[in-house]
């Protein structure tokens, strides 16, 4: 007893040595700012700093995927609720995708923030520059789902490749039965070692965090963001308003769980989001976090990965307001009736380009080019303020998809309500060096279900 007394406060110790990161992290940003607006020319050659942080980031998503998701569904004794999860997900994501539309569409007409503006030759040429970008056409993204090879799925950094494999190799390993146990534990001691790896690279985010900011405030400038103030602002507002209001009101009614307290619980996640301007870059945390905060590990496994290519509503706002935005711009008003095909046309258009590196410019680019071409010419207009309209785009599909994971997990009675207000009010800390719960029964209290999920134990 005395040895562990001496031991215990020594988790606590590591816990703390994290906060330093994240309040370097908030540093960065300020200097990536000073030096962005100060030196644009040198900020703008800062941007690898922020591009190789991301990159490492990306690096672990698809193991972190794989192992998460054969660990929650090579456990599970009903196939069938893996089934059910994946569909009440889509579901949803669709009814989210349209209501997000929805609120933009609303925002957009009442703010009419393009009128006056000049689109010149040269704003011509960016925008038609911008078609060339790497979106797919729904088929093919349909099609680039399937891997060419198992091993394929990890090199070719796609994450629903990586889920289709690991949806095939948890269903194996589940009709295995007991033979797939070994198994299950060997991917078990992977997903704790590929963890501890994230968690030495989350170092590294100061450094990415100052380049990616100095980086993008160079690049963009004050005359670019005074000229567009009023579509950032106006974004910047419709979002914080769907995530507070829309997001807010869903989780408190469906879960009883209020979303501040959930956004505080996630808070380095936003963070990082914020330096970064992506999202992808706390997508394996958020995978952490969630099965930390009580939801069982099939439900999170297959609710993050596929809501990061479906739930997208923050790119759904953008691209709202964006079209309307140029189109006022280019002095052609569209109707309510020209309003609402061209935004469920990019509806469908948003899946196609999930995935791809400022899929929201890509995907508005694309979409136009198809379905209202003369538009096009106007996306010049606002690239120079993508990048900044992109960090409120990732905020807002990662807080959409953090929502989405508790109200699934509730809707399936996938959670563990006493574990969720543990962890929520601070008496269940998250382990930010493993980022995993290494202690006794932390498979059965997150299983959340009567040990109907329950690993078997060496």
């Amino acid at each position: 007893m005395t040895t562990t007394a001496a031991t215990a406060p020594a988790p606590k110790a590591k816990r703390d040595r994290t906060h330093f990161l994240y309040i370097a992290v908030i540093i960065a940003v300020a200097l990536g700012i000073a030096v962005g607006l100060l030196a644009p020319d040198f900020a703008t050659e800062l941007k690898p700093l922020g591009t190789g942080f991301v990159n490492l980031i990306k690096m672990m998503i698809s193991p972190i995927i794989f192992c998460t998701i054969v660990l929650g569904i090579g456990s599970v004794r009903k196939a069938a609720k893996v089934g059910a999860v994946g569909g009440i997900a889509l579901a949803y994501f669709l009814v989210m995708s349209v209501v997000a539309l929805a609120i933009g569409l609303i925002v957009g007409n009442i703010l009419d923030p393009g009128t006056g503006l000049a689109v010149t030759d040269a704003v011509k040429e960016t925008g038609q520059a911008q078609v060339d970008a790497e979106a797919k056409s729904t088929v093919d993204f349909l099609m680039g789902i399937i891997p060419t090879t198992i091993v394929s799925a990890f090199t070719a950094g796609e994450v629903l490749q990586t889920l289709l494999i690991a949806l095939l190799c948890g269903f194996a390993l589940q009709a295995m039965g007991s033979a797939g146990q070994p198994v299950l534990r060997g991917i078990e001691h992977i997903q704790r070692l590929v963890f501890r790896v994230l968690a030495m690279i989350m170092w590294a985010a100061p450094i990415g965090a100052f380049g990616a900011i100095a980086a993008v405030t160079g690049s963009a400038g004050v005359d670019a963001l005074k000229s567009l103030a009023v579509l950032m602002l106006g974004f910047y507002t419709t979002c914080v308003l769907f995530i507070f209001l829309v997001l807010g009101t869903m989780l408190r009614v469906v879960a009883g769980v209020n979303v501040l307290s959930l956004f505080k619980y996630l808070g380095r996640e936003f963070l990082l989001i914020l330096s970064t301007s992506s999202s992808e870059s706390a997508l394996p945390r958020l995978i952490a976090k969630m099965e930390h905060l009580g939801v069982s590990k099939p439900v999170v496994g297959i609710t993050v990965p596929t809501g990061y290519s479906f739930n997208l509503d923050g790119t759904m706002i953008y691209m709202t307001m964006a079209s309307l935005f140029i189109s006022d711009a280019m002095g052609t008003p569209m109707s309510i009736g020209e309003q609402i095909p061209l935004l469920l046309f990019l509806l469908v258009a948003s899946k196609g380009a999930a995935g791809v590196s400022g899929a929201g410019l890509a995907t508005l680019a694309g979409g136009l080019q198809s379905h209202k071409p003369a538009l096009v010419d106007g996306i010049g207009l606002i690239v120079g303020i993508d990048r900044f309209m992109s960090e409120a785009r990732a905020l807002t599909n990662f807080a959409g998809n953090a929502v989405a994971t508790v109200l699934i997990g509730t809707w399936t009675k996938e959670i563990d309500r006493d574990r969720v207000d543990e962890v929520l009010a601070g008496k269940a800390p998250f382990d930010e060096q493993t980022l995993l719960d290494d202690h006794a029964g932390a498979d059965d209290v997150h299983a959340g279900q009567g040990g109907e999920k329950e690993l078997a134990k060496a």
